[in-house]
């Protein structure tokens, strides 16, 4: 009987490929073989009316089990379309500035392999469709749920929970029941991406934080409304890449107490492998010049200072002038706006060749 949990990994490898957002059709799917281009576009804040949502299930890429999903929950679509949007602007961004720089190019070859860039690519996706859910829940985007309403903490009875809550608990719970999540393969490379998988959601599950607003006389703060809410996705993109720039090589092992293959990697400073690492099987290619991974570096724009030399991989870089307009001398007016001049500027930018 096969495991589920490859399968498992091949849906969160098909939702690091799916970023088709288009008239035609929309893929939530990562098997390399979908035309990929972006068009982040809006993200409505209600959820579809009438049947909408069912021809959006129709266009993206999921299985018979998750298509029924989608047909029954009308938010889960648009949910599905902002947590693909969410991944691949925050890989864009923590990677500006190495080698491979998330392109989409050759992202079919890469998810095939076990690179520390697949394992950040499993643990964004992962994290972005946790927190997605999570935010659709507490907005009023899914019928099936709503905000965060037990928080767990000692004095509850002093606090008036009266503003909505991410709902993380809701949102971890059914993302495991989308994706069929079940038991850990045998498989090494199974084992790999289920390892990824869960930094990525461990690493939202971090950023979640209790804030509070006092009310009463001059700020005395006899009630206070408390609430549930996640960190700006960019800060758990930040750790993430974090993750990624300590990631573990590993290899599979035999736990002599249980007779069970576990992963294991070096020891760092005495310690072994952590739920938080995030891990691979073999080392990255340099992304240097095209290959069947990335389009190489060849024309990427960089700093003098800071990422040209390890960008342009010592080929050098091209040097060029460039005119760039920006409001200056600003001043308000009564009442009230605010007037700017338009002044240019003369900047340089470079380029890294390509030879």
């Amino acid at each position: 009987m096969r495991s589920r949990l490859p399968r498992t990994a091949c849906l969160l490898r098909l939702f690091a490929l799916c970023i088709l957002l288009s008239h035609a059709a929309a893929y939530f799917g990562l098997t390399g073989r979908e035309p990929l281009v972006f068009l982040p576009g809006p993200f409505s804040n209600e959820p579809p009316t009438g049947k909408a949502h069912l021809k959006q299930c129709e266009q993206m890429t999921l299985t018979r089990r998750q298509k029924r999903l989608c047909r029954r929950e009308p938010g889960l679509a648009e949910t599905l379309r902002e947590s693909v949007r969410l991944s691949l602007l925050e890989c864009r961004y923590q990677f500006r500035n190495e080698r491979w720089n998330c392109s989409l190019d050759g992202r079919g070859s890469l998810l095939k392999r076990a690179f520390k860039e697949t394992a950040f690519l499993l643990a964004v996706s992962s994290a972005a469709l946790t927190h997605a859910l999570a935010k659709a829940c507490s907005s009023g985007r899914m019928e099936r749920c709503t905000c965060d309403d037990s928080p767990g903490i000692q004095h509850r009875e002093a606090w008036q929970w009266g503003v909505c809550g991410d709902n993380l608990k809701y949102s971890t719970k059914f993302l495991k029941k989308f994706l069929g999540q079940k038991k850990v393969s045998k498989d090494l490379r199974a084992q790999v991406d289920a390892q990824n998988i869960n930094v990525g959601i461990r690493a939202v599950k971090s950023g979640l934080k209790t804030t509070c607003k006092c009310h009463g006389v001059s700020g005395s703060c006899a009630v206070r409304t408390c609430w549930k809410q996640l960190s700006p996705f960019h800060d758990t993109g930040r750790l993430l890449k974090y993750r990624y720039d300590t990631a573990v090589r590993v290899l599979s092992v035999t736990n002599a107490a249980t007779g069970e293959t576990e992963l294991a990697g070096p020891r760092r400073h005495g310690q072994s492998l952590r739920t938080t690492d995030l891990v691979y099987l073999e080392d990255s290619p340099s992304f240097c010049r095209p290959s069947r991974y990335s389009p190489g570096t060849g024309g990427r724009s960089c700093a003098k200072d800071t990422s040209c030399q390890s960008m342009c991989c010592g080929r050098g870089y091209n040097t060029a002038m460039r005119l760039t307009s920006l409001s200056c001398h600003c001043q308000v007016r009564w009442c009230c706006h605010v007037e700017c001049q338009t002044c240019v500027r003369e900047e340089e930018v470079y380029t890294c060749k390509n030879a």
